[in-house]
């Protein structure tokens, strides 16, 4: 596989932090486990509880040594997220979440939770439309 870098980005690379200095392009010949700099989310940005979600696997892909703990913290939000939901196609991607967690496969996880994003903006978009408006 090959991943084109341009100069300055970053890629994580089985928890290891690498930056270019120039544009680059990097042949992956074995099984590695990576995330380019745009796939990473910051904490500062995982404001939904799919999105804090996402940032526990990411974790858990990132962090291979801490992994224990993540999958502990992933089993806490999933469950509170499964118990909250009730958009079948979100729980649905929830059960595929677990799966591949439960198998190893992070990155799929990553990249399945990803795909729910739009699904759970929509229910809070929802949600904050049936709210009351306060009259001033």
């Amino acid at each position: 596989m090959c991943i084109s870098l341009r100069s300055g980005e970053k890629i994580y690379i089985n928890g290891a932090v690498l930056r270019v200095d120039r544009k680059v392009t990097l042949e992956l010949i074995n099984d590695v486990t990576f995330l380019l700099e745009s796939q990473v989310m910051q904490v500062d940005d995982a404001t939904t509880p799919m999105r804090q979600l996402y940032f526990v696997v990411q974790l858990m892909l990132m962090s291979p040594g801490d992994i224990d703990q993540a999958k502990a913290v992933f089993g806490h939000q999933r469950c509170a997220l499964y118990a909250a939901a009730d958009n079948a196609e979100l729980l649905g991607g929830l059960d595929a979440v677990e799966t591949l967690v439960e198998a190893g496969r992070y990155y799929e996880a990553l990249r399945k939770i990803r795909s729910l994003f739009d699904i759970e903006q929509s229910i809070l978009t929802s949600a904050e439309m049936l709210l009351p408006v306060a009259v001033a």
